[in-house]
């Protein structure tokens, strides 16, 4: 693929043909920005508009925008600039177009993968992931853990990327002859447009259960959105193979008969409890891992992985399914997905010696803390403790919900803070506290702690052997978001030194 740096203003505003053009557009335009704060002499500033609670009016940066230099700006309103103005009635769609044909339609020339759900979209593109490369393709896979392009690996700080950053990573692993990238997709993302000009080959959807009320308004809005992923992979079938669009389905969810009816792809449908193409069946779950057997319509195997749980079993299908649809052979599959030792912060084990288990898990929604918790009463022994809390600034009507299923696994229950943001901390925990009680009577013991550190170290150090510590809400984060300010933390690393700290302190 040639590198395109460079584009004369003309050419982009082409791309647009109902825009209103003032100014010189024989310029050349070096970049394209929505961020003044990373702004080069030479881009074109894009003004998208604001969301509440999320984003700022990026027109409100104009001025800062023409004191960075920036060549030419995209607006949705009149303004008198004295650089060239592009003007159009929606500035984000103009900004997905833009950046597709800045970087030169990336998805077009490689195998696109998306994977969109409540849970699981991490998990599952690591696995697909891991059996495309244990079957001998270069690969590429963004999500919210970061992005990896061949070999390389590179954090980031949000889900679906905006256009820019995700058409540059697409082109950079095109660049490096990537056969594939896998793409974890969020209902917002879908809903602001950034993956728009994004060609997928196909779509896997692993399941829809409460979260971002606060955004979309409704469970029906929810699903819909999800629905975007799998309405825009085209209306059209080809006879060769390689153009052929897959629709990945979870057949144990209700909301995949939707997804079925607004998808022209071809479907291809997994599941435990009911039929399904491929499905999972004698499943044996450990606190070391999972074994269980595929039956598909590309055959039969046995799946061992170091992955534990149910909803594990789940990703494991979803990204066997996503495989056979490339013809990749079932025992390539299982051996692949054996290789994978664990997903950072999704179910993962704190060892440091100790003789109860410790595991830190991204679980943050309803649905996440019920799969996370029934997977570890599946095979504990004694006492589950249970460490927990709710994001500020974010649906509120999960937290009595959470607190309620938190009740219900656990053995004890430790309330506290995870990413207050704005709220106070005390609010969010008093939230989260009803859903402790029924017909006013405690359903499990509990207590609150707001400092997450505290709340850390309280629970390792009242775990007994076989015990198991679940600290969730947090995962893989590096960081706890506070009113004021966003401090380093990360409760892998937490959880590790309260463990050592702990042995120390018995062995003397």
């Amino acid at each position: 693929m040639m590198r395109r740096d460079h584009l004369e203003l003309k050419e982009l505003a082409q791309q647009l043909p109902t825009a209103r053009i003032s100014g010189d557009t024989a310029i050349e335009i070096s970049g394209l920005s929505i961020n003044t704060r990373t702004l080069q002499p030479g881009e074109l500033f894009i003004c998208i508009p604001g969301v509440e609670g999320l984003q700022e009016d990026r027109h409100s940066f104009i001025k800062d925008a023409l004191k960075a230099e920036a060549a030419a700006l995209v607006v949705e309103r009149e303004i008198e600039a004295e650089v060239p103005v592009i003007r159009v009635e929606d500035a984000r769609y103009a900004l997905a177009v833009l950046s597709a044909h800045f970087f030169d339609y990336p998805s077009s020339n490689l195998k696109l993968i998306g994977v969109t759900g409540t849970n699981g979209k991490t998990t599952t593109t690591y696995l697909i992931d891991a059996i495309l490369s244990h079957a001998g393709y270069r690969t590429g896979r963004m999500g919210n853990i970061g992005t990896k392009i061949g070999s390389t690996f590179y954090e980031t700080d949000i889900n679906t990327q905006d256009p820019i950053r995700l058409q540059s990573n697409l082109r950079r692993m095109k660049e490096i002859s990537a056969d594939f990238c896998t793409m974890e997709v969020s209902s917002q993302g879908l809903d602001l447009g950034r993956v728009l000009g994004c060609e997928f080959r196909t779509a896997v959807f692993t399941n829809l259960t409460q979260d971002h009320l606060d955004y979309h308004g409704s469970m029906e809005e929810y699903l819909a959105a999800k629905g975007l992923l799998f309405s825009r992979l085209g209306n059209s079938f080809s006879k060769d193979q390689s153009k052929r669009k897959f629709a990945v389905l979870n057949a144990d969810e209700e909301a995949s008969s939707y997804l079925r009816k607004v998808t022209p792809a071809q479907v291809i449908t997994y599941g435990i409890d009911n039929a399904a193409d491929v499905r999972a069946k004698d499943i044996q779950l450990t606190s070391r891992g999972t074994r269980f057997t595929v039956e598909s319509y590309a055959g039969q195997g046995t799946v061992d992985m170091n992955l534990i749980g149910k909803f594990n079993v789940y990703n494991a299908l979803a990204a066997i399914s996503t495989a056979l649809a490339e013809q990749i052979p079932l025992e390539t599959c299982a051996e692949g997905l054996s290789l994978l030792q664990n997903v950072p912060g999704r179910m993962e084990v704190v060892e440091e010696g100790q003789d109860y288990l410790v595991i830190a898990d991204y679980a943050h929604t309803p649905d996440g803390v019920e799969k996370t918790l029934s997977a570890l009463r599946e095979f504990a022994g004694r006492r589950i403790l249970t460490v927990f809390g709710c994001g500020g600034d974010r649906d509120r009507a999960k937290r009595p919900i959470m607190g309620r299923i938190a009740a219900k696994y656990s053995d004890y229950v430790i309330l506290t803070s995870d990413n207050p943001r704005k709220e106070d901390p005390d609010q969010i925990i008093q939230d989260m506290e009803p859903g402790l009680y029924e017909n006013q009577a405690v359903i499990c013991p509990y207590e609150k702690q707001p400092d997450r550190r505290q709340a850390i170290r309280r629970a390792i150090f009242m775990a007994e052997p076989g015990d198991i510590v679940l600290i969730a809400g947090k995962g893989h984060e590096p960081y706890q978001i506070l009113h004021d300010r966003t401090i380093p933390f990360d409760d892998r690393e937490e959880a590790k030194e309260v463990i050592c700290s702990r042995m120390k302190e018995e062995s003397s």
